[in-house]
């Protein structure tokens, strides 16, 4: 029996989680070392929980991401995957509209037809999570109830969080710059964990990880992206897999060292490859590239 449009979406993105767990990303978790008191087998729990609350047929937006933060809990009892979550969630949605029209244009649609009943919802997913850093709004605060959409509630913390960002700019890390990222690394012959290092790293040398700088403060935040500019022209010189990985790995110990996770990268990572999975399995593929 052929699989739903739904349980495809559900598989692609336990693969995009499961790839962004197969490379050495320095700071975060991956299956090559643990981290922030988390393992790899945590977040692989994290997506198959989230996976059918995610793609959950004529489910909204706001529901698809409260309903896959309490899955997530009631598997593993702490915020492995809230970016992750708020990301994915209008991708799923906007993949699961009928038509033809290419997923960028879906996901336009699917970002402004977003009203304050989402938002509210994600609200709750956002306190059920209790993210590091969480703080209060002066205004249009999480712990109240949403008086606006959810894509204006996001655009408020635009310019201090990576993930809200994408719902302002129409997922413009995603879609120009990740998309360009698997590209140019899949022309260099890499393999899937050595194109998923180089995506994250695309990310890292670019944008100050505002996961870092909610909990550490901008001067860390600005300092980790200077290391990870070096680490990533390191990159830039080498094309086999050992030298990639030694290079990630050794920053990998020096940051988690330190505590710093650099979460909001990670999640724009897997982002990124749910978008590449997507674009595989949605009818008109040639419209969608």
């Amino acid at each position: 029996m052929a699989e739903s449009l739904s349980e495809q979406i559900a598989r692609a993105f336990i693969a995009a989680c499961e790839d962004e767990l197969a490379a050495p990303k320095p700071g975060n978790v991956h299956i090559f070392a643990p981290g922030h008191g988390m393992e790899a087998q945590d977040f692989v729990a994290s997506a198959k929980a989230a996976a059918p609350r995610l793609s959950a047929p004529g489910a909204r937006v706001g529901a698809r991401i409260l309903d896959a933060v309490e899955a997530t809990w009631a598997r593993v009892g702490c915020n492995t995957n809230l970016g992750i979550v708020l990301l994915c969630a209008p991708l799923a949605h906007a993949a699961m509209q009928e038509g033809d029209a290419p997923l960028a244009d879906r996901l336009a649609a699917t970002l402004g037809a977003l009203d304050s009943a989402d938002a509210d919802l994600a609200f709750r997913a956002i306190l059920r999570a209790s993210p590091a850093g969480l703080g209060a709004a002066p205004q249009h605060d999480v712990t109240e109830p949403a008086r606006i959409s959810l894509r204006e509630a996001m655009a408020l913390a635009a310019d201090r969080d990576l993930v809200a960002r994408q719902y302002v700019n129409g997922f413009a890390e995603i879609f120009v710059v990740g998309r360009e990222a698997i590209r140019r690394s899949r022309a260099r012959g890499h393999d899937r964990a050595m194109t998923t290092l180089h995506l994250f790293m695309t990310y890292a040398r670019q944008f100050p990880d505002t996961h870092i700088q909610r909990k550490f403060g901008e001067k860390v935040a600005k300092e980790t992206l200077t290391r990870f500019q070096e680490a990533a022209s390191l990159l830039d010189a080498v094309d086999d897999r050992d030298s990639m990985f030694r290079i990630a790995l050794e920053l990998d110990r020096s940051l988690k060292k330190s505590g710093y996770n650099p979460g909001a990268c990670a999640d724009l990572t897997v982002a990124a490859l749910f978008v590449d999975y997507l674009l595989a399995i949605l009818p008109n593929v040639h419209k969608n590239g």
